[in-house]
């Protein structure tokens, strides 16, 4: 039997999600965000966004200098999709990055953060339409970038 609080399944937000298989508690962190650390130079040659109709949002970054890159090395933290009302938050201290409750979740409910994702030069337009949120919530800012 796994110590996994989640498990990985199709999911209505988008390719499959991290869903939660008992009760979690506000405050209980759920899992290290793992996978090869890389510089962000590196990162950009291996995910070019604008060659892709879909951008990969798997990359997490650390720092101005390093990125996680889960799809080397990573874990099951990398299905944890956005959501503009979350129920977890990312939190990065000394270089790690972990994925914490920010309100109790029942067995069931999809485990999402909010992604913040930084606007690198794109312009408004392309980067909403590029980085599109379909999370669902009432309050949904139809982006996974974060606000201006």
């Amino acid at each position: 039997m796994s110590d996994s609080p989640f498990e990985i399944r199709p999911s209505p937000i988008a390719g499959h999600g991290a869903f939660a298989l008992r009760s979690i508690r506000k405050g209980t962190r759920v899992i290290e965000y793992l996978g090869e650390r890389i510089s962000q130079a590196e990162a950009d040659r291996r995910y070019d966004d604008t060659l892709a109709e879909h951008p990969r949002v798997l990359l997490f970054t650390v720092d101005d200098h390093m990125a996680i890159d889960p799809g080397v090395g990573g874990n099951d933290a990398r299905f944890i999709n956005h959501s503009c009302a979350p129920n977890c938050k990312s939190v990065t201290r000394r270089g790690r990055v972990h994925i914490w409750a920010i309100r109790d979740i029942s067995p069931g409910e999809e485990l999402t953060y909010d992604y913040n994702l930084t606007r690198d030069g794109v312009g408004d337009d392309e980067a909403y339409t590029r980085y599109a949120c379909r999370c669902g919530a009432p309050d949904c800012r139809r982006t996974m970038l974060a606000p201006k």
